[in-house]
């Protein structure tokens, strides 16, 4: 199993998680549903933290990565959020085991 993995690291201003969050799964949805090569986009809320957002995305290579950077409903989720973002962490890796229950 390959993949490029996106992790992304979101510290929110205080009070903003309601509106973060309706731009932030608008983006994953529309990522899983029109992107060929997006096999999976995450929302995570850390416990204990209220101001934290974690995003664990999955797609077929760094090619479509690349494409989901171009597309219209990042770029919307983009313009809706910079302004509740304090911080925001990315790390890209590779997917080198898949541990599921198939």
């Amino acid at each position: 199993m390959s993949g490029y993995i996106i992790l992304v690291d979101f510290l929110l201003k205080p009070g903003s998680k309601a509106q973060f969050r309706r731009a932030i799964d608008v983006n994953a949805r529309a990522s899983c549903k029109t992107e060929k090569g997006c096999r999976r986009f995450d929302v995570v809320e850390p416990r204990d933290e209220p101001d934290r957002i974690v995003l664990y995305e999955i797609y077929d290579d760094r090619a479509a990565f690349e494409e989901h950077l171009k597309t219209p409903h990042l770029a919307r989720f983009e313009a809706a959020s910079t302004a509740l973002v304090t911080k925001k962490t990315v790390v890209a890796g590779d997917l080198v085991c898949e541990g599921s229950k198939i």
